[in-house]
């Protein structure tokens, strides 16, 4: 029998597993753990994304540097780019070292998935002990400073055309031989593998992996369409949705606290829009790409959470040489209540310190 959930327990299902309830989490290790990864994404229209959802989540005790530490200095966390899973888009992202054992089987055999890469690696072999070689010898390296004696270029008809040295990285990342040792302004440093991971971490055959990423992923996600979690958790059905939904047994019937918060576009509460039409009955699109004249909400509008409801969007733009955090706008999806409004206008006032500036709203 499936576990039957009207909306506001979906909602908070899906709130309270992103750690954006009342009950905050306790450092960005453990938050890292419990959200499985945070995405790394360049664009700092208020904040980078990944320091932007960490502090939704960890509020205004948060700083950058701590992530940076993690990443660098304790080694509990660690960059790639999302290569090797069929289920998660290839972006940048932190996962918790803690985790690392469920990918590395299946990292072993990589990329026999991706059309046309081992032929190139095939082909380029001599490339790849050049570039393994360099990096013994010199330890964290810069792309840029890693010579090109590839014998096939890489073609593509995106960016990555003739970009050899970084394709090559990424599919050595992919498969383990090479990690992002750390980053140098913008830029990744790269060395081998064996010396930015751990020592004896215990590799989980593919298939127990497999199942244990889906249920890690549930867990991060609290309510699921099947296709994104296969047969993790329970079944479940949700009031007014006639799709397959898993939930995560543990996540059912528990009390729930809420706050307001401000999101981040990629922020994995927000990111199936499926799932957010469906369960929180919100419409939401990222409209950076956009000419200005057609969006309706703004270049990197910010979701607004408030308790278990997704409420607006804000339009607003950290001015860092002003010093001011520019409100364009509030964009308010019903009209809010006046508790509601007094909420997220102290949240801007927050964020707008968290970032050291001063929020200037639109008259």
């Amino acid at each position: 029998m499936a576990v039957t959930l009207d909306r506001d327990e979906a909602r908070r299902i899906a709130v309270r597993a992103q750690r954006l309830d009342a009950e905050r989490p306790t450092g960005i290790v453990p938050l890292v753990e419990d959200l499985t990864f945070l995405q790394l994404d360049p664009t700092a229209a208020i904040a980078p994304s990944a320091d932007l959802i960490a502090y939704t989540r960890l509020g205004a005790t948060y700083r950058p540097e701590a992530l940076v530490e993690a990443l660098e200095t304790d080694r509990l966390l660690y960059e790639v780019k999302a290569m090797d899973d069929p289920v998660t888009p290839p972006f940048a992202m932190v996962r918790p070292v803690s985790d690392l054992g469920l990918h590395l089987d299946r990292m072993s055999r990589w990329p026999e998935r991706l059309s046309g890469a081992q032929a190139w690696l095939e082909a380029n072999d001599a490339f790849r002990r050049d570039v393994l070689a360099l990096l013994r010898d010199r330890g964290p390296t810069l792309s840029k400073d890693i010579p090109d004696t590839a014998v096939v270029p890489w073609v593509s008809t995106g960016w990555t055309h003739d970009q050899n040295v970084t394709r090559l990285l990424e599919l050595l990342q992919g498969r383990g031989e090479v990690a992002v040792a750390g980053r140098i302004g913008r830029q990744r440093t790269w060395d081998l593998g064996e010396r930015v991971y751990p020592a004896g971490i215990e590799v989980v055959p593919e298939a127990e992996a497999a199942r244990l990423r889906d249920e890690r992923r549930l867990r991060a996600l609290g309510i699921a369409r099947r296709a994104l979690v296969g047969d993790a958790g329970e079944a479940a059905t949700v009031e007014g949705s006639t799709l397959e939904w898993r939930v995560d047994p543990a996540a059912v019937g528990l009390p729930f606290a809420g706050r307001t918060a401000l999101l981040s576009p990629f922020d994995r509460l927000v990111h199936d829009r499926v799932r957010s039409q469906e369960v929180f009955g919100f419409e939401y699109l990222l409209e950076m790409y956009k000419p200005g004249s057609k969006r309706r909400w703004g270049y990197f509008a910010l979701p607004i959470l408030h308790g278990d409801r997704l409420i607006g969007k804000l339009d607003a733009t950290a001015d860092r040489k002003a010093g001011i955090l520019r409100v364009a706008a509030v964009h308010e999806d019903e009209p809010f209540a006046p508790e509601a409004r007094d909420a997220v206008r102290a949240e801007i006032d927050a964020l707008a310190a968290w970032l050291a500036l001063t929020p200037e709203y639109a008259s």
